[in-house]
């Protein structure tokens, strides 16, 4: 029964969001109460847990107002240097009013980030190499759209090997707007500004536009006093499905995480495994240790 369910709203309707709504509506254990926009009034929200499918830079103002309902939370906050604060910024919150925050719950940062622990602990010392691409960032893509100028965009990543990247950045110009100067503010984008980063005038990002990704992780490291131990992760991937795939098991993870009275903020690699899938606990321990 419906009342039986996990009650999901989803906040924001782009490609996250459109990819969200599928994936809670495959789940078992889950019922989608509403699909929301960013300018919609957050109290007609009713649900045990929204996914802020928002842009980046927006997460923290939808997480603070929904967490002080109550009302627990999974986003996808891909600014790697900032997530730390965000987890702190919010915990108190959580805490506060009994709910839950899963942050940076997409595949990198999240399940990415679950990889390089795992492969820390197999080879403690040594050094560890997250490889993108080739394919479509979706937080450069947004960023790359807020420029003033800019009418749609594409971020392509592409790899150039040892956690090295360049950004290829497909523009489709405003009218009037001057390409020199969009360039320049994308280039100090906190985005870009740390990568080789490539400012392109195309006349139409539709012909470009795509959603596919990937990542190759690689682990040289020492097991005990063992050296030459090598370890490689690779995946290709849609982008937004997995996003959201991974954002949904979150939001079950955060659900009985409530019912624990476990609440706070925390990252993926603070949750169990176990804890996002659905299904009895002990069948699924059974079925995959």
């Amino acid at each position: 029964m419906i009342t039986d369910k996990i009650k999901i709203a989803v906040l924001g309707y782009g490609n996250i969001g459109c990819a969200a709504e599928e994936s809670v509506n495959s789940a078992p254990d889950m019922v989608l109460t509403g699909i929301y926009h960013h300018n919609d009034d957050l109290k007609k929200i009713k649900a045990d847990v929204v996914l802020i499918c928002t842009p980046t830079r927006e997460v923290e103002h939808y997480a603070e107002k929904l967490l002080k309902r109550g009302i627990s939370v999974i986003d996808s906050f891909d600014i790697h240097p900032q997530i730390y604060s965000l987890r702190q910024s919010l915990k108190p919150i959580a805490e506060a009013h009994k709910a839950v925050s899963i942050i940076s719950a997409g595949w990198d940062p999240g399940t990415d980030s679950v990889i390089r622990t795992l492969l820390q602990a197999m080879a403690p010392n040594g050094i560890t190499y997250t490889n993108f691409g080739p394919g479509r960032s979706m937080g450069h893509t947004v960023a790359a759209k807020a420029i003033k100028g800019v009418k749609d965009a594409l971020s392509m990543t592409i790899p150039v090997g040892t956690s090295i990247h360049r950004r290829m950045v497909y523009v489709e110009l405003e009218k009037n707007a001057k390409f020199a100067q969009v360039e320049k503010a994308i280039l100090k984008d906190d985005y870009f500004a740390h990568d080789e980063t490539h400012v392109i005038p195309v006349p139409s990002i539709k012909e470009l536009n795509n959603v596919a990704h990937g990542v190759l992780l690689e682990r040289y490291g020492v097991s005990g006093n063992t050296h030459n131990q090598r370890f490689e992760f690779k995946m290709e991937i849609n982008n937004p499905a997995l996003t959201a795939q991974i954002m949904t098991a979150c939001a079950r993870a955060a659900y009985r995480m409530c019912k624990q009275k476990k609440y706070g903020a925390y990252t993926l690699i603070e949750i169990p495994p176990i804890a996002l899938l659905p299904g009895d606990e002990e069948t699924n321990i059974r079925t995959l240790v």
